[in-house]
């Protein structure tokens, strides 16, 4: 991919959005939360490409913030948020993102940024702000053009959403569901790559809007289907129920059609990295992860694979027995879980590893080394723990990969 990044800005532009800086990183997310609640009452069909239980939490919000604080500080240089607007794009392209959606984008941030900041957003900061978006926006737009080329072009690939059928359901545990799809036109259909997720979009009745949700998908490339392993998300505090994880599990079943959109993700495995491969994960955040383990042991047999995963209980820890099999299968593999709270049950027949929390004593204990390739995913403050431990051994940053589930957040917290 050679996007360019070449900003096309004058000098004058370029200054005042330099001091607009901290600005942003002061009044940044009241911002982009006046942003979405404008756009959503003018335009309430865009509500749809937005997880609204992320709007609620806030999540949604900082992630702009951070976004386009990014873009401000570096506007001079934008080459260095490329691996950013890369990264974000591949999200664009999954909901079905298109060129038209930006200028309305950009008509409410300005509006936001004028009804936050007051006298401070006068006209030059504004008129600055208009042509630096524009830049922005086009090398999103670019960006996204040359994905939705490389799909298309791919053979069995497609662009917006495709209908797919469901083949077979799995209980995996009290929690997490697991869906296997094939194309419902029975045609060729691409080989995903370890770490993607897909969005399915969902129509469920007595809801005004169709719904699209990403979610990881858990086999092995060329597996012949599509899995994706849901977790079912109920209501917690004053956060509803998960409208698409219930509708899911309680709606979905063997012979029902999802539309569904193309792999898409830049959370991808390494293959031509021989280093050691740990793969950690905390709750459904083991869904990538298995999909780099079926792919690390028929590809790569003679690569090391260490295999950690966290949860609650037995009663809430999928695909136990499957990856307990591939460790007793492949001499490559070593497996290990740990149980937070593990049932009267779990003690009593000892099918984990450790009790608690991951730690350090503990990680180092089972790893013969820090020298190799890391991989994780979980709730964000398990990230932020494994994140820190790994710091805490001097392991380089090209040697730590990992996926928020939903917005970006930061891993130092």
């Amino acid at each position: 991919m050679t996007t360019k990044t070449k900003t096309d800005l004058d000098q004058q532009t370029i200054d005042i959005i330099k001091v607009t800086v901290p600005v942003l990183e002061k009044h940044g997310n009241e911002i982009t939360k006046v942003f979405y609640q404008r756009m959503f009452e003018n335009h309430p069909e865009l509500k749809n490409i937005f997880n609204q239980t992320n709007q609620r939490k806030g999540d949604q919000s900082k992630a702009l913030a951070g976004a386009v604080y990014a873009a401000a500080y570096h506007i001079d240089q934008l080459e260095k948020i490329l691996p950013v607007v890369k990264q974000i794009s591949q999200k664009h392209k999954s909901l079905n993102i298109r060129p038209e959606h930006y200028p309305i984008v950009g008509k409410y941030l300005l509006l936001a940024m004028k009804e936050v900041l007051g006298d401070k957003a006068n006209a030059d900061v504004l008129g600055a702000w208009e042509r630096a978006y524009g830049v922005i926006a086009s090398l999103f737009i670019e960006t996204e053009k040359e994905m939705f080329k490389e799909m298309k072009d791919t053979v069995g690939g497609w662009t917006g959403f495709r209908d797919f059928k469901v083949i077979r359901r799995v209980k995996e545990c009290d929690v997490i569901t697991s869906f296997y799809l094939v194309p419902a036109d029975n045609n060729p259909f691409p080989a995903h790559q370890a770490g993607q997720y897909i969005t399915v979009q969902a129509e469920i009745e007595g809801e005004p809007l169709v719904h699209l949700r990403q979610y990881s998908l858990s086999c092995a490339p060329g597996a012949g289907h599509y899995r994706i392993s849901v977790k079912r998300e109920d209501a917690v505090n004053d956060l509803p129920a998960g409208i698409v994880s219930n509708y899911l599990h309680d709606k979905i079943k063997i012979g029902s059609t999802l539309p569904i959109t193309a792999p898409s993700g830049d959370f991808i495995l390494d293959q031509t990295n021989d280093s050691p491969l740990v793969l950690i994960s905390g709750g459904v955040g083991l869904t990538p992860m298995m999909s780099m383990l079926g792919t690390v042991v028929k590809q790569q047999p003679e690569r090391m694979v260490y295999f950690i995963h966290a949860a609650q209980s037995s009663n809430v820890h999928a695909m136990h027995s499957a990856v307990k099999e591939i460790s007793h299968r492949y001499n490559q593999v070593s497996s290990y879980v740990i149980y937070g709270h593990p049932t009267y049950e779990d003690k009593l027949i000892k099918n984990h590893d450790k009790e608690g929390y991951i730690d350090d004593e503990w990680l180092t204990k089972i790893l013969p080394t820090y020298d190799a390739s890391f991989y994780f995913c979980g709730p964000a403050p398990f990230m932020r723990t494994v994140y820190q431990l790994l710091k805490g051994h001097q392991v380089d940053e090209s040697n730590i990969n990992y996926e928020f589930f939903g917005p970006a957040s930061s891993i130092t917290g």
